[in-house]
């Protein structure tokens, strides 16, 4: 039987979040394709292209910062990194969603939300977007009665990424539209 102290161990291990993002992402998939009520080919691959990439290099980034030893900072200054990288990734999540080449899953349900149901609001699309994992963090919580990977990052990335996104979209390369 699994505790919440070998569930902890288990996603430790980089071979283990891969697989759980990847299984996160493939879930995604099938949530955007209900949303869209069609088998979109080139968005489903797309998608997959990109978590197939994307769940490794999360791995191999925190195995990066840990070498650097940012666990071992201050607080405030893990606190401060933690901000300035959600701002970042809102940053990021602006541009590459408005030249929607290759899109993370959960960052194409975003757009579908945004623009075929809320009208373009980015905020409300992240929240609806955010509730799958909120959902899925109270889920393990109660399961295993600890909560787990929630931290000050996950708190203002759950509130406010729609806003950062879409005050990226109008300050940094304002010329970039969204294709859809």
């Amino acid at each position: 039987m699994w505790t919440a102290s070998a569930a902890n161990i288990a996603l430790d291990f980089n071979y283990s979040i891969s697989w759980v993002l990847i299984f996160y992402g493939a879930i995604q998939i099938l949530i955007n394709i209900a949303l869209i009520r069609r088998f979109d080919w080139p968005s489903i691959f797309g998608n997959i292209i990109f978590i197939s990439f994307f769940a490794p290099f999360v791995g191999l980034f925190k195995q990066f910062f840990l070498s650097l030893g940012i666990s071992n900072l201050p607080l405030v200054a893990i606190i401060a990194l933690d901000i300035l990288g959600i701002v970042m990734i809102a940053i990021a999540i602006s541009i590459y969603q408005r030249l929607n080449l290759i899109l993370h899953p959960i960052d194409e349900m975003t757009n579908i939300l945004r623009f075929q149901y809320f009208n373009g609001n980015a905020n409300l699309a992240q929240w609806v977007n955010f509730s799958v994992p909120a959902l899925l963090i109270i889920i393990l919580g109660l399961i295993y009665r600890q909560v787990v990977a929630v931290n000050i990052g996950t708190a203002v990335a759950l509130l406010f990424q729609g806003t950062l996104i879409n005050n990226a979209d109008t300050y940094i390369f304002p010329k970039l539209k969204h294709r859809l």
